[in-house]
């Protein structure tokens, strides 16, 4: 019987890699409308799934799978698979890290220009023609104005974005990039021009702080009302990796009450973040609808590569990316006592685990 992939996460434009595998594709797109009986029955038979940020593909969808082997998503997250059940379930959660590292990091640059800079309020009088008309409101700005060289940088998480954008705010003169990430060593840290320091110095010292963490238990509502009261009364906050890592009550409190000057966020702990949202309408927030990491260019590659950690793992291949290592003993204890959703395919594990 051959191997069923569905994708429901993107359109998928060229399905001969898995033709010519003999693998049968199909694709049904899903969105957060999607109820989670209709999510079930579209996975309940395959041995892959494509899948995107929502609905989410929780424990319950899991179990519901028998032959479910791979979840593959496109780009770095993995935060709306229960990992914990796909680990014991023996079921990859695959990710393709690398695709819009340039995206996200360009991304939190334009945000944090975007607010030193004043970009949109200054756009916006113009638009209404203060320049003209009104030239105390364009001269009001001025004051207003921040330079990057000279200050204190900070980085929450040197990974992969962190790094990129690290390299990118170097040549804007900072007279220190500092980053919290106690997973990195100061020797790669260096060779960014980062120096690694605690957290509690990071927030009291730094002018301008970018988060660029995964969302993890360990991190959820990293940003909270504690370590916004850390920060200065000057700080700018960009957040372009997930939502969870701010919590968005003391956010908002923090920045109507001026205890930090303003911030930029691309996600949000809900999405997509409802219209009576109250950190909406907020003057010193500028946000953007979760859109950081998207190009034609991280697309295209992020399609391909999510095809292909299917297409490699049911063919005895490593994926591009694995969110839940630890899956690989699960596997091989199953491959070792009984095969289950494994039976047939070619054992990967060997290589996975080098």
């Amino acid at each position: 019987m051959a191997l069923k992939v569905v994708n429901v996460s993107r359109p998928m434009a060229d399905t001969s890699m898995f033709e010519a595998a003999g693998i049968e594709f199909s694709q049904t797109l899903v969105d957060s409308t999607t109820s989670k009986a209709d999510y079930i029955d579209i996975l309940r038979d395959v041995d892959g799934a494509m899948i995107g940020t929502l609905p989410l593909t929780d424990r319950e969808v899991l179990e519901a799978c028998p032959n479910l082997k791979i979840v593959s998503r496109s780009g770095v997250g993995v935060d709306s698979i229960d990992l914990s059940a796909a680990t014991e379930l023996g079921i990859l959660a695959c990710n393709t890290p690398g695709i819009n590292t340039s995206e996200v990091a360009d991304h939190a640059m334009a945000l944090l220009l975007s607010l030193t800079r004043l970009v949109r309020e200054t756009d916006g009088a113009v638009q209404a023609g203060k320049w003209s008309d009104d030239p105390a409101a364009i001269a009001a700005f001025r004051s207003n104005l921040r330079r990057i060289a000279g200050s204190t940088v900070g980085i929450i998480g040197l990974g992969n974005i962190g790094r990129a954008f690290a390299s990118r705010i170097r040549g804007f003169g900072p007279e220190r990039i500092i980053s919290y990430d106690p997973y990195v060593p100061q020797t790669t840290a260096d060779l960014y021009g980062v120096q690694l320091v605690s957290l509690d110095e990071l927030l009291t010292t730094a002018d301008y702080i970018t988060i660029h963490t995964p969302s993890t238990a360990e991190t959820r509502h990293l940003i909270n009302s504690d370590t916004l009261s850390r920060m200065k009364k000057t700080a700018i906050l960009i957040n372009c990796a997930r939502g969870p890592l701010v919590d968005p009550a003391a956010l908002q409190i923090a920045l109507q009450s001026g205890q930090i000057e303003a911030a930029g966020l691309d996600v949000t702990e809900t999405e997509p973040i409802d219209a009576e949202d109250p950190l909406l309408g907020i003057d010193n927030l500028i946000l953007t609808p979760h859109i950081a990491g998207a190009s034609p260019t991280s697309g295209v590659e992020g399609g391909r590569k999510q095809a292909e950690n299917v297409l490699l793992v049911l063919t005895g291949r490593p994926p591009h990316g694995l969110g839940n290592p630890e899956v690989i003993k699960t596997i091989a204890v199953l491959r070792a006592t009984d095969a289950g959703r494994w039976a047939g395919v070619p054992d990967f594990s060997t290589a996975l685990a080098l």
